[in-house]
């Protein structure tokens, strides 16, 4: 019969074997023609990056984005994008730098993005917990494949927030497109009366003379 202490001893490193994850999420306003760049330190070489980013509102949801390694080599970049999920492997200790790019845009955007960095310690099992290998090989299992529905449930709610803030966005704009176009017609149309009117005077003037 195996005591219980060795099971509790190999469980917790189950859990302390999971990877770990350090993550920021943000939404920030970018100005029209700015620049703003985040950053993330890597402690290990094989860390796996994440980066995640979509633009809310502004234009037409479009912005410049670059990553770059500590010694300022891009990794990642793109013009014109409206959103992006991307993971890559570190292969240098250093500060990471994640910048976005509006100076060829007019327009203000609203970003929401994730920088997430990620360590996976392995377990080192001692003689008298190898026979608990298997058990603690279906507890990270199970918890691996609880971790993926859970991103997998994130990425579907970043999405929908995406396309909320979008509609809504795009509600607004056409709201304001049908308020001016309204009052552009009732100018036409007083300017138009007012011009009917001076036209029917005049016409009836000259008919008196």
């Amino acid at each position: 019969m195996i005591p219980h202490r060795p099971i509790l001893s190999s469980l917790t490193l189950g859990l302390l074997g999971i990877a770990q994850v350090s993550a920021t999420a943000l939404t920030a306003m970018l100005g029209a023609n700015e620049r703003s760049c985040y950053y993330a330190d890597v402690d290990g070489v094989g860390e796996k990056v994440g980066f995640y980013f979509a633009v809310q509102s502004g234009g037409n949801f479009e912005i410049d984005y670059v990553v770059m390694d500590p010694e300022d080599k891009v990794i990642l970049e793109g013009v014109g994008e409206k959103q992006g999920d991307y993971i890559f492997t570190a292969n240098q200790v250093g500060e990471y730098s994640f910048c976005f790019e509006n100076e060829a845009y007019t327009s203000d955007k609203l970003l929401d993005f994730d920088i997430m960095v990620e360590s996976e310690p392995r377990r080192v099992l001692s003689a008298q917990q190898q026979p608990l290998k298997e058990h603690t090989s279906s507890l990270e299992e199970s918890t691996y494949k609880i971790s993926g529905l859970l991103s997998s449930i994130t990425r579907t709610q970043k999405y929908f927030h995406t396309r909320h803030h979008r509609n809504y966005s795009t509600v607004l704009s056409t709201q304001s497109r049908i308020f001016w176009f309204t009052i552009l017609e009732c100018v036409i149309i007083v300017a138009m009366s007012l011009i009917q009117i001076w036209i029917l005077k005049t016409f009836f003037s000259r008919s008196g003379r």
